[in-house]
């Protein structure tokens, strides 16, 4: 499954969620956190449970719910989608294994069986990924930059030095648990070049896919996340030789020694080649 843009999009808002899934967006996020005011959550968890409760939904894209941390509030989101099946509940702010291991439990109290998507972005958070990637629900780990540098006490940099070491945990995090990395969002809405450059960083260093807090983005966020012609040309040479050469360790492509490194890096490229053509 691809997940290559990841779109936020505020609960309070009925005409933002019914266009979120044109938009292009792998998936798209109907927000009942911090993408809504206190005062508008009744109204964006009424909103929500109606579309999704609606017998003609039927989006392309996996829609997720990001639900509340507090548990009061946490109860009346849930209490809001009971008995309807997102195809993930996003948990934010998660700094332990256990947390998710309690929603799991609440979200069964509530009938909601669907997998959780968790995001982490405090120290405490990024230190535990490995464990909280680990826990039984989880499908999907994300990070959240912004409010992991708040609390590290960290100051935002266009080169993003200062969050690198925490990006990195996270896709080996993800990779050691066999979920899927979600990037952090890229907050100027104005410049594409800049997202383009950190949506290619952010596929190089491992992670599967990356947040978009605005529909402008989805485009150039799917393009950075799927393999360029070239390099799906490669890894179909590579692929080719391997048969070619079946039984054999090593062989060389056009005079580069291929090993199983490079032959595993050829069967994700192909992999998710198909799978955005099929999208």
């Amino acid at each position: 499954m691809v997940r290559r843009s990841v779109l936020f999009s505020p609960g309070d808002s009925p005409s933002k969620l019914r266009k979120a899934p044109g938009t292009g967006a792998d998936v798209v996020v109907y927000d009942l956190e911090d993408g809504v005011a206190p005062e508008r959550k009744p109204e964006a968890r009424e909103n929500v449970a109606e579309l999704l409760a609606d017998p003609s939904f039927d989006p392309d894209p996996e829609v997720w719910v990001r639900v509340n941390p507090v548990p009061e509030l946490l109860d009346a989101d849930l209490e809001a989608i009971e008995g309807i099946e997102p195809d993930a509940v996003v948990a934010p702010k998660v700094e332990a294994a256990g947390t998710v291991e309690d929603l799991a439990d609440r979200l069964a109290g509530a009938g909601i069986e669907c997998p959780v998507a968790v995001v982490v972005e405090t120290a405490a958070g990024v230190l535990a990924a490995r464990e909280i990637a680990a826990a039984a629900p989880v499908e999907v780990l994300c990070f959240g930059a912004e409010d992991y540098a708040a609390d590290v006490g960290a100051s935002r940099t266009e080169d993003g030095t200062e969050v690198l070491y925490a990006r990195e945990h996270v896709v080996a995090s993800a990779a050691a648990a066999d979920v899927d990395a979600i990037d952090t969002i890229f907050p100027d809405i104005e410049d594409e070049a800049g997202l383009r450059a950190d949506a290619r960083f952010a596929r190089r260093i491992g992670f599967d896919g990356k947040f978009a807090i605005h529909p402008a983005q989805v485009g150039p966020i799917n393009e950075a996340f799927a393999p360029d012609p070239e390099e799906v040309e490669w890894a179909r040479r590579v692929l080719a030789a391997r048969d070619e050469h079946d039984g054999e360790g090593v062989f060389r492509v056009a005079g580069e020694m291929i090993d199983a490194p490079l032959i595993a890096r050829a069967e994700r490229t192909v992999a998710l080649a198909e799978e955005v053509e099929d999208d």
